[in-house]
């Protein structure tokens, strides 16, 4: 790529060629101000926050769009300039919803940080009349509150990015909102619950529902025995929400302030990720011995589930019927754990701590209740995790590293990358290798899989069949593969697809970072590098070598893929209109 010389603030730059001018000012170590711009996905320069002067220009320029070139000379900082941004705030404060401290976003919000730069006020604007629009809370994931939505359409940008696209821009003018085509809920429409919208938002216009009240309760109650395990991803994204690098692993203070917070269990769902695993081995296994349904694909992400029984009803026999981590445990907790402790599942609360919005959906969903009473009794986000830690007078940073609880604090090296994408599929191929072979694998890194990219394939000789894979992450990436299988002209044997771009390290339920971040720094690829790492340093690597789950197994389902392990973990789909 060709470079040019371009002058910021008077100081000369060699920058390279056709960079907007937003990312020029980041090698002058200057931040320009935005609300609407996400890098690769919503370039539409409308909120004019950025506006810049250029020598020569007629007017002020959208630096997030407006490309550098030779010889250009721009000033980021001059009154008129400073008097430009003051006033779009002032503009879009005059209809946006000022109740700030009870807002869930007060102290992350971007629009709230750029009101206190700026010493933005009271002014004539902010008399004028307040546009009248609809609280929506039909969804079993998440609440929209348009009275602080500020219109940067991030959100429409990251669900279109998902080829969902079940919001945008309705009516004009005054009334313009970010809403469902004609205004149906949330609920009404397919909507795969991923959450994509809410971390990609500016503001507190849309927040997953807060289940942490429910809890707080349920811990207080002396009848409850309440068990708390969290997913993989969460050790290494949770310690953002106290200003800890970015990949951080806290495991251990995540489970020191779990205990402080009350629980009377803390256990991991790496347990449980392993359970999937030799689950799911087992199962495409059978399938590829026998002549099942291929490609199996796998069934750990419930919005990609939700995706599929939206948007392919009719591939609905590639997924694995192994239920999702979070659901395996829960299961397990209150079936096998509960006859083992002698306590009665009905006055057990599990409690997930997920990456994913659409965990709440998964909760709620049909067969999933193996005890006959709910396997999940709330999935609370990463989110609503640092929200008790910090209601609860918690100093995280300076809590001391603690280890689970046992026997199902367990977990391998194979379940702690299923929170990266290919995560899932590299733990599988751990086991299923072994068991199609018969041998010990020598080198259990299937770095072929890995990486942040939408699609990635490997073709892989094992017993003498070959074996070709897929790991898709991010659901427009899901829909390419699945219009191959449709078709039958898929070349694959295993897929595995996630519904969040780069998996759950990068999932709704993740800590917010402002759009500054997420457009310099790579999220996923440094979140899932801390996975990796945690994987690489585990004494156990491989799903089938956990004690836990060869005790679970030897103690109540017997072996993979029996008919008790049927009953438990697994579970089935239905095919859902794509409107109502």
């Amino acid at each position: 790529m060709s470079n040019v010389n371009i002058k910021i603030n008077d100081v000369p730059y060699t920058v390279p060629a056709g960079i907007s001018i937003l990312e020029a000012a980041r090698y002058a170590g200057i931040e320009i101000p935005t609300l609407c711009f996400l890098k690769n996905m919503n370039e539409i320069g409308a909120c004019r926050m950025c506006m810049v002067e250029v020598k020569g220009a007629r007017s002020l320029v959208t630096a997030c769009v407006y490309p550098v070139n030779e010889g250009m000379e721009v000033y980021t900082n001059t009154e008129k300039v400073r008097n430009s941004r003051k006033h779009t705030l002032e503009l879009v404060l005059s209809t946006h919803n000022k109740n700030c401290l009870a807002c869930v976003r007060s102290g992350n919000c971007e629009l709230q940080k750029l009101c206190k730069e700026f010493g933005v006020e009271d002014t004539e604007y902010f008399a004028g009349r307040m546009p009248d629009f609809e609280f929506d809370d039909s969804a079993a994931h998440m609440i929209r509150d348009n009275s602080k939505c500020i219109l940067c359409r991030r959100c429409v940008a990251a669900c279109q990015q998902q080829d969902v696209a079940v919001i945008g821009a309705n009516a004009r003018g005054f009334d313009t909102h970010i809403s469902s085509a004609f205004d149906k809920d949330l609920a009404d429409v397919s909507c795969v619950s991923c959450g994509q919208c809410i971390v990609n938002c500016p503001t507190g216009a849309l927040r997953e529902k807060d289940d942490t009240a429910k809890v707080f309760a349920a811990i207080h109650d002396p009848e409850k025995f309440v068990i708390v395990h969290t997913a993989p991803s969460i050790r290494v994204t949770l310690g953002e929400a106290f200003g800890m690098h970015l990949g951080t692993n806290v495991q251990g203070k995540m489970v020191a302030a779990l205990r402080r917070l009350g629980f009377d269990k803390v256990f991991d769902t790496n347990f449980a990720a392993d359970l999937t695993i030799v689950e799911e081995a087992n199962e495409l296994i059978e399938r590829v011995t026998t002549g099942g349904t291929l490609p199996m694909i796998t069934s750990c992400s419930p919005g990609w589930i939700k995706y599929c029984e939206h948007y392919f009803p009719t591939e609905l026999d590639h997924l694995s019927t192994c239920k999702s981590p979070q659901q395996m445990f829960g299961a397990t907790i209150k079936t096998w754990y509960a006859q083992k402790m002698g306590i009665d599942p009905k006055n057990i609360v599990c409690v997930g701590i997920m990456p994913c919005t659409a965990k709440k959906f998964e909760a709620k969903r049909d067969d999933q209740s193996a005890s006959g009473y709910p396997d999940i009794d709330y999935a609370l986000t990463t989110r609503e995790l640092a929200r008790m830690i910090e209601t609860a007078g918690l100093f995280f940073p300076k809590l001391p590293d603690e280890e689970f609880d046992n026997p199902l604090g367990e977990g391998t090296g194979a379940a702690v990358i299923f929170g990266a994408t290919g995560g899932v599929m590299e733990a599988a191929l751990r086991t299923a290798v072994e068991k199609l072979t018969g041998e010990e694998l020598a080198d259990v890194d299937f770095k072929e899989v890995r990486g942040t990219e939408g699609i990635k394939e490997a073709t892989y000789n094992v017993a003498g069949k070959e074996i070709k894979v897929c790991a898709a992450s991010g659901l427009s990436n899901a829909r390419k593969v699945m219009e191959e299988v449709k078709a039958g002209t898929s070349p694959y044997t295993f897929i595995e697809i996630m519904a969040c771009p780069g998996g759950c390290v990068n999932g709704g339920g993740q800590p917010v970072q402002h759009a500054v971040v997420r457009n310099f720094y790579d999220l996923k690829a440094i979140r899932g590098a801390a996975l990796y790492e945690a994987d690489k340093n585990l004494p156990k690597r491989k799903s089938h070598e956990s004690e836990a789950i060869k005790t679970v197994y030897a103690e109540y389902f017997e072996k993979p893929g029996s008919h008790k392990a049927h009953e438990v973990l697994h579970t089935s789909y239905v095919a859902r209109p794509k409107y109502k």
